[in-house]
């Protein structure tokens, strides 16, 4: 059995690689962490694991490895798509996945990791980054700025009823909003939504950009922005 401690401040990606690794009855996850200080309390609580932990906490990386390898534990760097995989490894980390990482990599690289290997992502043939982008181009066409807005805030983790309020109207129309976006994506969840977004680069890239600009618009709105 192979414990492993996972770290991310994304909720959605949290459950996402949860969900993936718990199909696999040879990993364990013994630990999820939404900070660095439930991290390092996780990391001398749990020796012996497998750390799988996000570059966007901003860990002190040489403190990291010192404590990793004090615990006798390794670490996996989940790492944002426009990183250095190479960066993390030279800094001794065993491992590196983006954040776009496809389910079977993932496994695959704990488990390398688990037997005393290292992983490093795959190198992506031209073609296929292409014909990824193609299919996250489409999907973005496709969605109304409404629909785009949804899908921006169910990546951010929002539930229904925040969704509503911040957007400003029903949990019942953004139910709705959900069945056309899932129709459209091919999904069947939030969960499934939110992964679909992060694994193509051109929906997600969207969907960030439309996020910060209701974040600013929010702030813009609210009393204390006003002088």
């Amino acid at each position: 059995m192979n414990k492993i401690i996972l770290a991310d401040s994304q909720a959605i990606f949290r459950a996402g690689t949860a969900k993936v690794l718990a199909t696999h009855d040879e990993l364990r996850i013994i630990a999820q962490c939404a900070d660095i200080e439930r991290l390092l309390h996780a990391i001398s609580t749990f020796p012996g694991a497998i750390v799988l932990f996000a570059a966007s906490l901003r860990p002190d990386m040489a403190r990291m490895r010192k404590l990793l390898e004090a615990a006798g534990s390794r670490g996996i760097v989940i790492a944002e798509n426009s990183d250095s995989a190479s960066g993390y490894m030279q800094l001794g980390f065993r491992g590196v996945v983006f954040r776009n990482v496809s389910g079977n990599s993932l496994v695959e690289c704990v488990r390398r990791v688990a037997a005393g290997d290292t992983w490093m992502p795959p190198q992506l043939v031209v073609a296929e980054a292409s014909e990824e982008d193609l299919v996250g181009s489409r999907v973005r066409d496709r969605l109304t700025p409404k629909e785009m807005r949804i899908v921006a805030l169910i990546v951010q983790g929002c539930k229904n009823r925040e969704i509503a309020t911040r957007l400003k109207t029903t949990e019942q129309v953004i139910k709705n909003y959900l069945r056309s976006i899932y129709d459209k994506t091919g999904v069947s969840d939030r969960l499934e939504l939110a992964l679909f977004t992060i694994h193509h680069r051109a929906l997600a890239a969207a969907a960030s950009e439309v996020g910060s600009k209701l974040e600013a618009e929010e702030q813009m709105a609210s009393p204390s922005a006003v002088a």
